[in-house]
């Protein structure tokens, strides 16, 4: 079993499963949270079928849910620095407010 290393900026070192690292293709995210965690439940859901799939749960503490927003929204600016803006990110197919507090997170 092939496996990738990466160290981070902080010299963390960082092995990835090949198996993981061809990623799972996903176009919905839903996000719930408790007083202690965010869950982040990453769908495939095709055109024309209202059933989705979830492909992968991620489950954060709140402080690494917003270095994630932080780190994402920069990544986000430096990809619109160099490719200019992403079209279409504003248009809602589903509302914002599909996430929130849950007492089963």
């Amino acid at each position: 079993m092939a496996e990738e290393q990466h160290k981070d900026n902080q010299g963390v070192n960082i092995q990835i499963d090949e198996n993981i690292a061809e990623g799972i293709y996903s176009n919905l995210a839903i996000i719930n949270h408790s007083t202690s965690e965010f869950v982040v439940d990453f769908i495939n859901i095709m055109p024309g079928n209202p059933k989705g799939k979830v492909k992968s749960r991620i489950i954060l503490t709140p402080q690494h849910a917003k270095r994630l927003v932080q780190a994402m929204a920069d990544n986000i600016r430096k990809f619109e620095a160099e490719n200019g803006e992403i079209k279409g990110a504003n248009k809602q197919q589903v509302p914002l407010n599909f996430g929130g507090p849950t007492g089963q997170a």
